[in-house]
């Protein structure tokens, strides 16, 4: 699936580790027939990607992509072959519900990643999350020379305080992953419990940029519906139509020039 210019994201599988009641494409995971990609159609991406000299980077997801070992490593063998690519991303929630399954052999597929820049997104939710086996796995990464990101949703009754989520983005950058995205829950049906309101996570956001360092905070963003992509929330900073915002000791600072 190609939404951005220059990336392409492919699907392995719609099987998961995990099945988060929250996530956004609930309505599609553990379709074991239609969402399981076979070589032929990893060959035919492998062909569009090398028509499309302008695609550089290439996203592997899911479901989960480390649910489909076998498929990731003859995903990962066939496009790191290509001149253009010279990004390679995994999303996987696998290292965070179950470190055990990262053994040997998923290492050795990522250590097939040699010529491009290799980035590694986990998905954490929370604190408790991070035990001392999922810091481990963290650190065998670490070593693989992996850019580690992670992505995480605002949950009501879950993480929807500063507190919670500065305690998660401080510990997740100590450990050397660098918090990328928090999203605003998407309206899926059966989870609208768990969304918090709108200017509550404003205000925590805010809050957040106030106390963390920069490479601690993530962006916030609202996926929006559709497929029209990310778009950034802007905090409580900006005074709009004023010309002017506040700094984070609430001062005013006034636009100068056009």
């Amino acid at each position: 699936m190609q939404k951005y210019p220059k990336r392409v994201l492919l699907e392995l599988t719609l099987s998961c580790a995990a099945y988060c009641r929250f996530c956004t494409r609930r309505r599609k995971v553990d379709d074991l027939v239609q969402g399981r990609l076979t070589r032929e159609d990893v060959d035919e991406v492998t062909k569009y990607i090398k028509e499309h000299k302008d695609i550089n980077e290439i996203i592997f997801s899911g479901g989960d992509p480390l649910m489909s070992p076998e498929m990731l490593e003859y995903g990962i063998e066939k496009l790191s072959g290509l001149e253009n690519v010279k990004i390679i991303r995994v999303h996987t929630r696998v290292p965070v519900v179950d470190p055990g399954a990262i053994d040997e052999r998923i290492l050795d597929i990522f250590r097939k990643i040699k010529k491009q820049a290799f980035y590694l997104s986990l998905h954490f939710e929370h604190p408790d999350e991070i035990t001392e086996e999922v810091e481990e796995v963290i650190g065998k990464f670490r070593k693989l020379g992996a850019i580690l990101l992670s992505q995480s949703v605002f949950l009501r009754g879950v993480n929807d305080s500063v507190d919670v989520l500065e305690k998660l983005f401080n510990r997740l950058t100590e450990l050397g992953v660098r918090p990328y995205y928090i999203y605003r829950c998407d309206p899926v049906k059966g989870a609208m419990h768990f969304m918090v309101p709108f200017k509550k996570e404003v205000e925590i956001m805010t809050k957040l940029r106030k106390v963390l360092s920069g490479i601690a905070y993530p962006t916030y963003v609202i996926d929006a519906p559709g497929g029209y992509g990310k778009v950034p929330v802007p905090l409580g900073f900006w005074q709009n139509g004023k010309g002017g915002f506040r700094d984070y000791r609430d001062g005013e600072i006034k636009i100068i020039g056009p």
